[in-house]
């Protein structure tokens, strides 16, 4: 992949590097039914999910839901939700490409909209800690934009880090919007949680595999 040193990955956790879908999946349903709410499917899930989360809730229920609502179904939400992690693991392939872009001389990080304190040992449990110069789960309060969240993750890395030769990669629209916020490249893959048409209309490349991803983003980073 040449000896650029320069070219960084900002990689998303949830529905990128850690495939989690059936977790989510399922503990939305639950999260749903606090509310009386009919099940979902992942297909409908990737057609309507959007952030911030709220707002996705609206597109199901028709109407926002109440900060009380709001409070129950995210609380429901991240209980279920660590009772089925324990079941998901890496996308595959993912040690390969994380080894392969270091063994290259370049860098990468995890920006995840994950709560920081169970990110950490989460990601230091797979092992692939040692893989990147910085790893940032979410501070604050769920539900809200990546954009400000990747501020200052990018100043943290600056001096290390150009934003021009920087790529996100992630599985959702906003994931994009966080890296053209802050004047880097994006790719967008079809393995999480949004589906083609709604990547797509973002305007950034979209690939089904996150090899083609790494791929995307060499070519993207370099050219910079």
């Amino acid at each position: 992949m040449g000896t650029h040193t320069d070219a960084h990955i900002v990689w998303d956790w949830n529905g990128t590097l850690f495939h989690d879908v059936d977790a989510v999946i399922g503990a939305t349903n639950a999260a749903f039914a606090e509310l009386g709410l009919a099940p979902i499917t992942l297909e409908r899930y990737r057609e309507l999910y959007c952030v911030p989360v709220p707002r996705f809730y609206e597109r199901l229920m028709g109407r926002l839901p109440s900060q009380a609502e709001w409070e129950v179904m995210d609380a429901v939400f991240h209980r279920h939700y660590t009772e089925h992690r324990v079941r998901c693991g890496l996308a595959d392939g993912v040690e390969d490409l994380l080894t392969g872009w270091v063994a290259a001389g370049r860098s990468q990080s995890i920006l995840s909209m994950y709560g920081h304190e169970e990110l950490v040992p989460l990601v230091e449990d797979f092992g692939i800690s040692s893989h990147f110069i910085r790893v940032d789960g979410r501070t604050g309060p769920s539900g809200g934009s990546k954009a400000e969240h990747m501020v200052r993750h990018l100043d943290a890395l600056r001096g290390t880090v150009d934003p021009r030769r920087t790529v996100v990669i992630g599985d959702a629209a906003d994931d994009a919007l966080a890296a053209l916020h802050v004047g880097a490249h994006a790719v967008l893959w079809t393995g999480g949680s949004h589906g083609r048409a709604g990547l797509e209309t973002v305007g950034v490349p979209v690939v089904d595999s996150l090899s083609e991803a790494v791929a995307q983003a060499e070519r993207l980073a370099v050219s910079a």
